[in-house]
């Protein structure tokens, strides 16, 4: 497994498990959460991507559950939380509506509840979930410098940022902004022309990409891709997840897919994706048949 250095020094695999279904799977016993983290680390995969808000803020607690059952497991992951989103509901139930708080007590209050459910002293990279129209730059700023220099948090990101929400901010911090979770896949490609994988490309800025089977519909749907997917997968030997995975890992902008499942057998095939290379010519395949037509 490849593993790709970000800003501040925090390694990451390059396949990522996604943690955000974990609270819907029937059983949540710390024994069952470790079985899922061992079979991702017998690939390589030691990259554990959380957020406070998951699983209606019970998802981390599950993690840290069996990171307190298992001493020395926490020494063998990184742990990629989030910030900033408030939901009428779990800890924030009296919240008279959804919204976004990336003020400093916020942030530093919301690192304090995920070290403590993570049972944990240190999150590795800690991203704002959301861009907030409301953010003060200069303040969200200085709260994340503040955990870096504390030692509470190694490194820090943002989350679905555009490149002007991501200058503003970094313009207010002396921490580089190590990462970006955007939404990339077949299923959404426009990542790949609208500046945002341009703007952290040439900043070699690795891009977190969240829903990278396109929430299921790769999976499941037919039409133009999925044949394109097929035929590639059975010239390959893999599923569609692999194809779907090795046409982000195909990027030179160093896209870390997120792959989240509670089953035992899919999360064992995440790593399928690096037995193939595709070539040029399979990428743009894959690319002409979610773009609908050919490039100009």
């Amino acid at each position: 497994m490849d593993r790709v250095e970000l800003k501040g020094g925090v390694t990451l695999s390059r396949l990522v498990y996604g943690m955000w279904r974990i609270g819907d799977d029937a059983d949540t016993s710390p024994a069952h959460v470790q079985a899922k983290i061992e079979t991702c680390l017998d690939q390589g995969i030691t990259t554990m991507d959380q957020a406070d808000i998951y699983g209606g803020y019970t998802a981390e607690a599950f993690l840290g559950a069996a990171l307190r059952a298992s001493p020395g497991l926490r020494d063998r992951i990184e742990i990629v939380t989030k910030c900033g989103i408030v939901a009428p509901m779990g800890r924030h139930s009296a919240a008279p509506c959804k919204h976004y708080d990336t003020s400093e007590a916020h942030i530093h209050a919301s690192v304090e509840a995920s070290l403590r459910d993570l049972g944990t002293d240190r999150i590795d990279l800690l991203l704002i979930h959301r861009p907030d129209p409301m953010m003060d730059h200069d303040e969200t700023g200085r709260a994340l410098d503040a955990l870096v220099a504390q030692g509470k948090v190694r490194a820090v990101g943002v989350s679905n940022f555009r490149p002007w929400d991501v200058e503003l901010l970094q313009s207010a911090m002396q921490t580089p902004l190590a990462t970006n979770q955007i939404e990339i896949s077949l299923a959404r490609i426009e990542p790949f022309t609208n500046g945002d994988l341009a703007f952290h490309q040439r900043r070699r800025d690795p891009v977190m990409a969240w829903s990278p089977l396109g929430g299921g519909s790769l999976m499941t749907g037919g039409g133009p891709v999925v044949q394109v997917m097929d035929r590639i997968a059975a010239a390959h030997g893999v599923d569609r997840a692999a194809v779907a995975v090795a046409f982000l890992l195909r990027h030179p902008a160093q896209i870390l897919p997120i792959m989240g499942t509670n089953a035992l057998s899919r999360i064992a095939a995440i790593g399928d994706a690096l037995k193939i290379s595709l070539s040029r010519i399979e990428w743009f395949q894959l690319y002409e048949a979610a773009l609908g037509r050919e490039v100009a």
